[in-house]
């Protein structure tokens, strides 16, 4: 099964995960807070920002508390949950873990979980699926079965160790005959400024599944494997197809594909700080930032979260036409006063949040209208626009604003903007709500004035959810 012997779960169970911060003082006065703080202002300053302006000042305070919030679980007990949880039930047979005279597992499918990624420090995605066989006239109340779950979520985590952990957690906990984890992740891949230009097709997501299991279910082949999968086969995972030791040897985190741009030798070297201060936030966080999973941690980080320095979008657009693109009439055509609607949909973005330095990403559609018989303007173009302004510090209100208005400036007065985006500061921090979304318009010109041309744009919109 894994990675963590009986020992280290013992100590686990009983005692947790030793932290240094001092119950007596408030949280925003704790070390930890205070260093975590300190370390945000710092690559603040290394994205060329200014973390005294309007919109950043409490931006370190909010990205120490999401982070603690997010890796609290070195700061839980599995013990405490686990004691108290367990139940007598008659009819328990001790020797060969039947309920009730039925020999199947306790299953607790689609726990919505996330964790964050120890090679990357980015958040990602748990839909987990734990079942176990009683023993010992034992069975534990369902709800700790989640939340044993996130306290190893709670923790920079890779997938595979995290089912491992969950698995040994719960095998030592509650002695059951055995214990199956099935995990579907899904990691957020943010493109560099440069292959989101050089890659429209980019793919945003990377999906894994890992499975874990002990006691009966040690055994990847083992017949309680059958049980199991055929609770989660209509969900459409074969549980049959994930190989432990595939999963194990696989590198899931995008940060560490050798088809990533390298970034130059030059950039390493400048940001050797900004590097240190990461390492300084992983061991505030109750992590040993020495330990081999995470040595490369820190300059990863740096390296992703460099994409979003701030930059001249002016310098950025030199090359492109500007004014009125409606008037660039194709070779002896003439113009005519009658115009017709055109719309751009599903532009991508990826940016980061101002105030919580997590990612939020999604498409932008854009209506507007041109003469007839004219070129509409080329999708690049506006592609371009939206990459410009979405790699940088946002917030999505003002991303929307921006993008009018440069698109204003290129297209004419009649324009609506349409952005649709999925925070992880809405799944990352104590909200947690997965799945949601944000929607924000603006809207100029006659989309404004006349409802149904209004209307007539947002038809075109397709209805599709955003993945994360």
């Amino acid at each position: 099964m894994g990675a963590l012997d009986e020992g280290h779960f013992h100590e686990e169970l009983s005692n947790g995960v030793k932290q240094c911060c001092s119950l007596e003082l408030g949280f925003e006065q704790e070390p930890e807070t205070l260093t975590i703080q300190d370390a945000v202002r710092l690559l603040l300053t290394g994205l060329s920002e200014d973390f005294n302006r309007e919109g950043l000042k409490k931006t370190p305070l909010r990205v120490a508390k999401a982070l603690r919030h997010g890796t609290r679980g070195y700061r839980l007990k599995v013990k405490d949950i686990v004691e108290g949880a367990l139940f007598h039930e008659a009819g328990l047979d001790d020797g060969n873990g039947h309920a009730g005279g039925a020999d199947e597992p306790v299953i607790v499918r689609d726990l919505d979980l996330f964790s964050y990624c120890e090679s990357c420090l980015l958040p990602f995605q748990v839909k987990c699926h734990v079942g176990y066989v009683p023993s010992g006239e034992r069975v534990l109340g369902l709800s700790k079965l989640s939340r044993v779950a996130d306290i190893f979520a709670k923790r920079l985590q890779d997938p595979k160790r995290l089912g491992d952990e969950v698995c040994s957690a719960l095998y030592h906990g509650i002695k059951p005959v055995g214990v199956a984890v099935v995990l579907q992740c899904l990691h957020l891949h943010v493109p560099n400024l440069e292959s989101a230009f050089l890659d429209p097709n980019h793919q945003g997501w990377v999906k894994t599944l890992v499975r874990s299991g002990s006691g009966i279910f040690e055994n990847e082949n083992a017949d309680a494997w059958d049980d199991f999968a055929v609770h989660l086969r209509f969900k459409g995972i074969d549980v049959h197809r994930i190989h432990i030791k595939d999963s194990t040897d696989r590198c899931w985190c995008p940060s560490r594909s050798s088809s990533i741009p390298k970034i130059s030798c030059m950039l390493e070297s400048a940001n050797q700080e900004l590097v240190a201060t990461v390492a300084s936030i992983i061991r505030s966080l109750g992590e040993d930032p020495s330990r081999k999973e995470l040595v490369g941690t820190p300059s990863r980080y740096v390296k992703w979260l460099m994409n979003f320095q701030n930059t001249n979008l002016e310098m950025k657009l030199n090359d492109f036409p500007c004014g009125r693109l409606d008037l660039l009439k194709p070779s002896g055509e003439v113009s005519h006063n009658k115009e017709q609607m055109h719309s751009e949909l599903n532009l991508s973005f990826w940016s980061l949040c101002e105030h919580h330095l997590l990612p939020f990403h999604g498409v932008v559609h854009i209506g507007y209208f041109s003469a007839e018989g004219i070129n509409s303007v080329g999708k690049s173009l506006l592609q371009s626009i939206v990459h410009f302004y979405g790699f940088k510090l946002q917030l999505q209100e003002r991303l929307t604003k921006q993008i009018t208005h440069t698109a204003t400036s290129l297209l004419g007065g009649d324009v609506m903007v349409v952005v649709e985006a999925s925070h992880y500061c809405m799944i990352s921090r104590g909200i947690e709500k997965l799945g949601s979304s944000t929607v924000t318009c603006k809207k100029l010109g006659r989309f404004k004035s006349d409802p149904a041309v209004k209307d007539m744009f947002l038809q075109t919109i397709p209805n599709t959810k955003l993945e994360g």
